[in-house]
């Protein structure tokens, strides 16, 4: 599966695209959700997984436009976050996130949500 993994923290963004590479996984990486929209567009990945707090443009925000353009509609979404507050997620939901993932990840954990989501 193709996924699009965006966050700005070098060292997560590596051990996450690490995982996923590990697993079979083709990764496009970006470091803020406005270098993902221009990923996006450039790879339409099956799958993003992308962090909440980033500069220049934030995981709702580029949520919010992902779903604004005709390939995400349908694209699965997990922002995977420190923040565990119920109005951020809540936020993230109305933004269009498909699933909400608490930092750190243990890889079988995500391994398991990315497969649910390859159906």
């Amino acid at each position: 599966m193709k996924i699009l993994a965006i966050d700005d923290t070098a060292t997560l963004r590596g051990l996450l695209c690490l995982c996923l590479r590990d697993a079979g996984h083709e990764v496009v990486e970006a470091e803020n959700g406005a270098e993902g929209i221009a990923q996006f567009e450039r790879h339409q990945p099956q799958l993003v997984i992308t962090d909440l707090n980033m500069p220049i443009m934030d995981g709702i925000e580029f949520t919010r436009a992902c779903r604004e353009h005709p390939d995400g509609l349908s694209t699965p979404i997990v922002i995977l976050t420190t923040e565990t507050g119920a109005d951020l997620k809540a936020e993230g939901r109305r933004a269009g996130a498909t699933a909400w993932m608490v930092k750190p990840f243990m890889p079988d954990t995500l391994l398991s949500l990315v497969a649910q989501l390859d159906r």
